[in-house]
Parts: structure tokens; C-alpha cells; sequence
């Protein structure tokens, strides 16, 4: 298990697509644990945890919580704004 908290933060997101693509070349057999605020980061997981006030919100994949999850939404508007401004 590799658990990873916040650790692309400060690396533009060209870097960090090529970090998570090492990830998953390089150790493809390992649970990953990512703890990330920019939802390019775990975009691709299988499971995306959603916490509000410390508390569960939603645990669903990217789409799924693109679709059915405000908050998710909320953060994806947001950075998408970011992105193209």
C-alpha cells in the first residue's frame, strides 16, 4: 500500500500526470492511496472519497460523482474555470 497526502500539490499538472503515469507503469499491482485537492489527480482512480466537515459525502468514480455529487461538481467547475483562465 502506498498512501500519498497531497504530494503533487505543488508540481504543475503536466508533472503530475507524468508522476501519476509512473505510478501506474511502475507499480500497477499497488494499492494507492491518494489524498489530492485537484481532481485531475485522481480522476482516473477507481474510488474517489468525497469528505464534508470530516464526514463521508460520496465514494463513487469520477463520472458518477461528476454526475450525481454537488460537491464534486462544485471543485470540477472550479478548476476547470482556473484551468482555462
Amino acid at each position: 500500500i502506498l498512501i500519498l497526502d497531497d504530494s503533487t500539490s505543488a508540481v504543475d499538472t503536466f508533472t503530475d500526470s507524468k508522476i501519476r503515469a509512473g505510478l501506474r507503469s511502475c507499480i500497477p499491482n499497488t494499492t494507492k492511496i491518494i489524498i489530492a485537492q485537484r481532481i485531475t489527480s485522481v480522476s482516473d482512480a477507481d474510488r474517489i472519497l468525497i469528505l464534508e466537515n470530516g464526514r463521508v459525502n460520496a465514494f463513487d468514480t469520477h463520472e458518477n460523482l461528476l454526475n450525481t455529487n454537488q460537491i464534486y461538481q462544485e471543485i470540477y467547475t472550479s478548476q476547470q474555470k482556473g484551468a482555462i483562465e
